[in-house]
């Protein structure tokens, strides 16, 4: 797919803003954590940005076929080219906020694709340059571990222990489990969670699956940034 998705902005500038204006939109789409598609009434692929791409490379949730962008999944590729066309005619049924779609990957892992028209309101302008209808956001449907945590960290003043706990606790489950992980007793990890409760409010362990989904990024991670559970001091 072509690096530059279209001239969303500075439509009516000279070639070189054009072009330069394209280049930082299509590196931010390339920033963004989820994978994004913009595709035309007929669902061909106009744009991929880079975890779009992996996902197409993956060809297990969605794959290119002929140009055409579709789901593994028949069901799932049918309501795709019917929401697209809907989005070339301008069709608000689905109104101006998207439509949000459940999908299975063939792997099994879960996966929901909003889609956005870009054929309505102030979006209208927007895609006027190119032949864009519909943008496509597709994750894995689990929650984000954040890579770094400094804004939650910062707005409830924990230790590096203490988030480090906290992280521990929604991605590996109860006490033992942390505990067991982090090479510490259980006690350890008690005395951690108490003074999480403390400074969170939290009123149990599941309420800190909300706090951290509160503050996941849309960036994507890199993969020198992705931490691995680590020895608790």
């Amino acid at each position: 797919m072509s690096a530059v998705p279209c001239r969303a902005f500075a439509v009516e500038r000279g070639p070189v803003q054009v072009a330069a204006n394209a280049a930082v939109f299509a590196d931010t789409l390339d920033g963004l954590d989820a994978s994004l598609f913009l595709v035309d009434t007929d669902g061909r692929l106009i744009h991929a940005n880079t975890a779009g791409q992996a996902m197409l490379d993956a060809s297990d949730v969605l794959l290119e076929l002929r140009g055409v962008l579709m789901a593994c999944d028949s069901t799932v590729s049918q309501t795709l080219r019917q929401v697209f066309a809907a989005a070339g005619r301008g069709d608000q049924a689905h109104g101006i906020n998207g439509l949000a779609i459940s999908m299975i990957g063939l792997d099994g892992e879960r996966h929901v694709a909003h889609v956005l028209s870009l054929t309505s309101g102030m979006r209208r302008n927007a895609s006027a340059a190119c032949s864009a209808v519909a943008a496509l956001f597709v994750r894995k449907a689990a929650l984000t571990i954040l890579p770094r945590s400094e804004a939650l960290r910062n707005a409830f003043k924990l230790t590096p222990a203490e988030l480090r706990v906290m992280l521990a606790i929604v991605e590996l489950g109860g006490v033992p489990e942390v505990a067991a992980a982090l090479g510490v007793a259980n006690t350890t990890i008690k005395t951690h969670v108490r003074r999480l409760f403390e400074k969170t409010g939290a009123a149990r362990q599941a309420d800190f699956v909300k706090l951290v989904a509160g503050y996941a990024t849309p960036l994507r991670k890199p993969a020198e940034c992705r931490q691995s559970v680590g020895a608790t001091r």
